[in-house]
């Protein structure tokens, strides 16, 4: 009887965003959007109906942490490397400007140093599942638009991992000296060799052996995934560091593309849990203090990096037309913006008004860059039949 309320929670929850995702479809929104909307509706700071939100918090967690290995699993170090070559200069400089932008904004609105560096770190990264989802399948596999945006978006996605791994370090109850932090950085290679050592002479003869058994191949990406994320924790590492080396020990491996198309659905599942709980924990009380902030924010975002990376990849010798188009894919920011900031609160680093603000950035402009793309651009949900491709 125990399990009664959360079981009741599941039904409020995932019963809500079917209906609010239909919603979202018909309007061409994000779905991570309404998600959020209905953990702000039916949080404790809304209708209150769902308020143990702690429980879902911790059971949401899981969702990031498949997120990353699902994120490793993609990243094939060869072929990682040869889009990486074509696109580094620009992803780097762009982040960079991206992060100054950021800083200057918070510094602006009488944020702290740190807060504000927390904010220009939001402000570095494009959302990978707008941008891939809005990408028809054509041209993300034939086209080089589709490969010169995978290639920024994994870059963006290997600097989020870094700024995961700093920011955790910057707890006080896990860093006191920079010593912490250098051991972190020694404790990183280490299990990253043990890992790849570990899939090669023990993991991949043990499925290879038992292939014929899929639930035996599911179990062990399960245990591989959450194993080496408890072990990266208890190396003073994340939970999402783990998982996300996890995933790329067995990238190579010609599983990886089953084990990646078996684990979506239940990655979604914590991740509608994931998008809930942060509306959830968005405080309505707080909405006078960040929305002028987030509404200028989202304005400079949406506005300035179709700018800066359509400029650069001009100067990379693109052409007008893919330059400006993979500019406006990416101009929003991102869901990992939205987990840094809720990492970064949970971690006691800034304070819940700048988490709010590059939370309510973030939606405000995913709303807006959604709308943009679907009116302009080839997608799945283009309002146009003639740019509709599936």
């Amino acid at each position: 009887m125990e399990s009664g309320p959360l079981l009741f929670s599941f039904f409020l929850i995932f019963t809500g965003a079917a209906i609010l995702a239909t919603g979202a479809l018909f309007t061409r929104q994000p779905l991570l959007v309404a998600y959020i909307a209905l953990g702000a509706i039916l949080g404790p700071y809304g209708l209150e109906v769902v308020n143990d939100t702690n429980l879902l918090n911790d059971i949401a967690h899981v969702g990031i942490i498949f997120l990353l290995f699902l994120l490793g699993l993609d990243m094939q170090p060869s072929h990682l490397a040869h889009l990486l070559k074509k696109t580094a200069t620009v992803g780097l400089l762009s982040s960079f400007l991206f992060a100054l932008v950021g800083y200057g904004l918070g510094q602006l609105f009488g944020l702290s140093s740190i807060e504000s560096v927390i904010i220009g770190a939001s402000m570095m990264f494009s959302s990978t599942i707008i941008g891939i989802k809005l990408l028809p399948t054509t041209v993300l596999h034939h086209k080089h638009t589709g490969e010169m945006m995978v290639s920024l978006l994994l870059l963006q996605d290997l600097m989020a991992i870094i700024a995961l791994l700093l920011l955790y370090n910057l707890n006080p109850e896990h860093s006191g000296s920079y010593n912490e932090l250098i051991i972190a950085f020694i404790a990183l290679p280490a299990l990253i060799f043990s890992a790849i050592m570990m899939v090669k002479y023990l993991l991949l003869p043990l499925m290879a052996r038992f292939d014929r058994f899929y639930e035996y191949l599911f179990l062990m990406a399960l245990g591989w995934c959450l194993g080496i994320a408890e072990l990266a924790h208890s190396l003073d590492l994340s939970y999402e560091i783990g998982a996300f080396i996890a995933g790329i020990s067995i990238a190579t491996s010609p599983i990886a593309q089953y084990i990646a198309i078996n684990l979506k659905p239940l990655r979604d599942f914590f991740l509608v849990l994931f998008f809930f709980s942060i509306g959830a924990s968005f405080n309505l009380d707080l909405v006078s203090h960040v929305l002028l902030p987030a509404l200028v924010m989202a304005a400079v975002v949406v506005v300035i990096k179709p700018v800066v990376f359509g400029f650069l990849l001009r100067k990379a010798s693109e052409n007008r037309a893919t330059a400006w188009e993979v500019g406006f894919r990416l101009g929003q920011t991102s869901e990992f913006s939205i987990l840094i900031a809720a990492f970064a609160s949970s971690q006691g680093i800034i304070g819940s008004i700048p988490a709010h603000i590059i939370q309510a950035t973030a939606i405000l402009s995913l709303i807006v860059s959604s709308y943009i793309v679907v009116f302009r651009f080839e997608s799945p949900i283009a309002l146009s039949e003639q740019l509709r491709r599936d």
